[in-house]
């Protein structure tokens, strides 16, 4: 059950049409997993200073379930993702930063319970 959240500093109308959906089928994809167990959130328009600099930018924070625990995972999945994020918001690799943070199954809410019971 990956969350996948992009902050941006870039205004909603400079976002790709699309966005929010291409960016959860890349996830899957990255990451493995289905579909409509992916998560995705997209905040545009903050105010954001990257590197000392407040020229535009984006973070974009995966959390997971065994897929994002350790370095070897991690440099993979950050190649695909930056490839992703540069095509569709424009964006040097220089002005993106990804964390990845790994995830427990009870660490997640659903269904009233958490995911180790399900």
């Amino acid at each position: 059950m990956p969350f996948v959240e992009l902050e941006t500093s870039l205004a909603a109308g400079q976002l790709p049409p699309g966005l929010v959906a291409k960016l959860c089928s890349a996830a899957a994809a990255i990451l493995g997993k289905p579909e409509e167990r992916v998560s995705v959130t997209v905040r545009p328009g903050l105010p954001m200073v990257l590197a000392g600099s407040a020229e535009p930018c984006a973070q974009l924070f995966v959390s997971s379930i065994g897929v994002v625990g350790s370095a070897e995972q991690n440099r993979g999945h950050s190649a695909r993702f930056f490839d992703f994020l540069t095509a569709e918001l424009g964006l040097g690799a220089e002005r993106i930063l990804i964390r990845f943070y790994p995830l427990e199954p009870w660490q997640i809410g659903k269904d009233r319970t958490v995911v180790t019971f399900l």
